[in-house]
This record gives structure tokens, sequence and C-alpha cells, in this order.
């Protein structure tokens, strides 16, 4: 399923690599501005296809319970805020410590990294290790990787939970499409089987070995010789060592992987109930239960399917159309689920991109001022 960018050992050596020869600053290119504008097309064009009133779409909007949906917006910081939360106790567990504000800045940076970037599923991560790094020193590259790896190993495993909790809690209500069952059966299946990957990457620190070894002479041979990697190389198989003892004391450590798991559950929570306000906010008339179960089906197949690592740009269009698709195959009227998921994506997505935007412009002129010719000696103002 195309190249593995979530198993253990790839996250840590690009991670590595990243930290050690450069900044990974996203740069704006014209195919960031092109990838987006295809997938609105795209969504459109589905639109179109299925004869959707978009009008009518516009016209409804318009009428939405704007209490409710600034609830929902406002639902959207604190959801950011205890995925932040679950990371940083990860991190200060192996005695990286950072403010809860500079993990919360540092995952809205991410956040940004995720949306610019196609096939996101590690780009967040190497942003937040970068600046973590940047602050602290290469030295601890190990303890950030096994953090940001045991944080995606716990929210793999509360993705694929909420899979089979929705489908069961649609299955109270009615008879599920086979199509939707079958599916949800394949996310799980295939979640479980990168969780048990990830876990192996975890255990077999000589796969890590291999594969870091394995990318330099890759780089050797590409720069026939002439890129000094020796130390490079030392560098990443010391910090690998690192990374795999770090994973040891997380399985000696209950407590932090339940304090970890707990605020990563309760920011799932927080990001299906915007989902679930915005149906509210429409007026839209079902049974509560039924209501929450395709919420949680729907959001936990199109996380799933962003989390799988196969290298398909899945941020802006596909999820859409997958949403849209879902909430009418679950029961939902065409013209409501295009409108619920336009007002959802507009939270989830456009008010996300916009609130990291500002955050990663802020945080790399704070840097450039700390790092400026000009700034005063007793200059030590911190994020």
């Amino acid at each position: 399923m195309g190249k593995i960018y979530n198993s253990a050992a790839e996250s840590f050596a690009v991670i590595n690599r990243a930290c050690l020869m450069g900044s990974v600053k996203p740069k704006v290119t014209w195919k960031t501005v092109l990838l987006p504008a295809i997938g609105i097309a795209a969504f459109i064009i589905y639109l179109y296809l299925f004869q959707v009133d978009i009008p009518e779409i516009i016209a409804t909007i318009k009428t939405v319970n704007m209490p409710l949906y600034v609830l929902a917006a406002f639902l959207v910081f604190f959801d950011t805020l205890f995925y932040a939360l679950a990371w940083r106790s990860l991190l200060n567990f192996l005695s990286v410590k950072l403010s809860v504000l500079k993990a919360y800045l540092y995952v809205w940076y991410g956040t940004f990294v995720d949306i610019i970037i196609p096939a996101e599923s590690i780009s967040g991560e190497i942003s937040r290790a970068y600046l973590v790094m940047r602050e602290q020193g290469n030295e601890i590259s190990g303890k950030v990787a096994a953090s940001l790896v045991a944080h995606r190993l716990i929210s793999m495993s509360v993705g694929a939970i909420s899979v089979i909790i929705g489908t069961c809690m649609i299955l109270t209500e009615r008879q599920v499409d086979t199509l939707i069952f079958n599916l949800s059966l394949f996310f799980v299946a295939v979640t479980v089987f990168f969780v048990i990957l990830l876990i192996l990457f975890c255990i077999k620190e000589a796969w890590t070995r291999k594969i870091i070894e394995f990318a330099f002479r890759i780089a050797e041979f590409v720069s026939r010789g002439k890129w000094k990697l020796a130390k490079f190389r030392e560098d990443a198989l010391k910090a690998a060592k690192i990374f795999h003892d770090s994973m040891k004391e997380f399985s000696h450590a209950p407590r932090t992987l339940s304090v970890a798991t707990a605020f990563s559950t309760i920011c799932w929570i927080l990001n299906l109930i915007i989902c679930y306000l915005v149906f509210l906010a429409l007026d839209f008339q079902m049974s509560t239960l039924s209501l929450l179960g395709i919420v949680i089906l729907t959001q936990s197949i199109v996380t799933a399917v962003k989390s799988i690592p196969v290298g398909v740009p899945f941020e802006v269009g596909l999820p859409e159309i997958t949403m849209t698709t879902l909430y009418v195959i679950l029961g939902v009227p065409f013209q409501t689920s295009a409108t619920a998921t336009i007002l959802s994506r507009i939270l989830t997505l456009w008010l996300r991109f916009f609130v990291s935007f500002a955050v990663q412009q802020w945080i790399e002129i704070k840097a450039i001022a700390a790092t400026s010719p000009s700034s005063l000696p007793n200059q030590t103002e911190k994020v």
C-alpha cells in the first residue's frame, strides 16, 4: 500500500535527517495552490453530477443557527489543545520539557504543514520535531521521535475503536448498509495492521538500524560520495538507540499512556461534537443515537483514510466527497449531507488553515528575530 511513511523506523529516520540537515519550514509553491484548487473543483463537479442545488445550499447556510455554529468553531481550539496535551504528556515523561503554550502552538504549526503538504502522514510530526529540536538541540531527536510515534499509535487506536462504536450505534437503530459495514471492517483491519507494524518497528531495533543504513547508502550512491554523511549516520544511529530505549520506557509507564490516551479521546470526542453541532445548527431531524452513530462512523472512516500512508493527497476535495457520500449512504438526504459537509469543513479545514498559518508565521518571525545580528544579548523572550 505505497510507502509505509507511518512506520516507526521511517518516521524516525525522516525526522532525524530533516533536523540534522536543515529546516523543514514549508514553502508555498504552485503545487501548494494547485492541489487544493483541484480538490475544490472535484467537489464542485461531484455536486454538479449528482444535481445538487448549490444555490439552495447557500440559502440553507444563511439560515444556520449561528450560536450553535459559533460554539462548534470555539471547540476547534479546544480539540487542538487536548491533542497538544496528549503529545506534551509523552514528551514530559521522557524529560523533554515543553510548556503547554509551546506544545499548543507547535501543534498548530504542524497542522499548517499537514494542510499544505499532500500525503500528510508524517509532515506535521516532522515540523513539530523540528521546532522542539531547534529549541532544545538534536540530542533529543530520539526522544521526540518516540513521543510522536507513541502519540500516533494512541490516535490510530482511538480511531479504530470509534469506527466499531459508530457501527454498533447505528446497528441498534437499523440495519447498516452492506457497503458501509464492509468498509468499517476494512478500515478497522487496516488500522490494526499499521498499529501492529508500528509496534513491531518499535520493538525491533535491528530493523530500524537496517533502514537507516539503507537510507544513507542510497544517499551516498546518489551523491556519488560527494556528501560527507559519516557524522549524520553516527548521529542517526545514536538517536535510534535513544528512540528504542524511550519506547521501552513507555511500555513500563501505563499511567503516562493512560493520561495521553485520555487526552486523545477527549480531543476525538470534541472533533465529533463539532460535526454533530453542525447538524443541529441545520435543524436536521433524526434520532440522537442514529445521528451520533452516523457522525462517529463517517468521521472515523475519513480520519482513517487520512492516516493510512498511501501517499495520496487527502486534505481538500476527497474528504468532502467521502463525507457527503457516507452521509447519504447512511440515510441523510443529499442536500443536507452536502451542506453539513461544507459547514463542517469550513471549521475543520479552513478555520484551522488560517489560524495555523498565523501561528506558523508568528513562530518563524520570532525565530528570525531571535537569531538576527541586531538582536540585543539580553533578549531572551520565548514563545
